[in-house]
């Protein structure tokens, strides 16, 4: 990989509504060009796709909630049983299995309307294979440098 293609990837991550041309001024080739390196970059499996970033209004004015999570095994079976039930649990963005102390870390999205406290009971603690969680609240979340 170039370090043109290095570049249109950070563009892209930042921004996925570049147009080739907007791209292309930004890394010194035609439109064409770097129409032709965005769909090469795809066909290599570089680029897995696009998606709108939602506002927080649009996505209910969430709260950020972090949660560590430690399970009562680390069996195989506990870990893909505890696995298939959060991926079917819409309130978590993100989830990231870890070393350390806690065996996953979740990002919990808690729109205005709702409470972390009903997510947590009836959600977060009824998974399978849940033997502990620790709840961390966002206070405010920083932009990421540009670069």
């Amino acid at each position: 990989m170039s370090d043109i293609d290095r570049k249109i990837l950070r563009l892209l991550a930042r921004d996925s509504a570049l147009t080739s041309e907007a791209l292309g001024n930004r890394v010194g080739l035609s439109a064409s060009a770097a129409h032709r390196r965005v769909k090469a970059l795809e066909q290599a499996g570089m680029i897995l796709g696009y998606r709108a970033r939602l506002s927080r209004q649009a996505e209910g004015n969430p709260s950020t909630v972090f949660v560590q999570v430690t399970l009562v095994d680390q069996r195989r079976a506990t870990m893909e049983a505890f696995e298939a039930a959060l991926a079917r649990t819409a309130h978590v963005r993100e989830a990231h299995l870890m070393s350390g102390e806690s065996d996953y870390l979740l990002k919990v999205l808690v729109p205005e309307q709702d409470s972390y406290e009903r997510i947590h009971r009836e959600i977060l603690a009824a998974l399978p294979g849940v033997h502990r969680l620790v709840t961390q609240f966002t206070i405010r979340t920083l932009a990421p440098a540009e670069g």
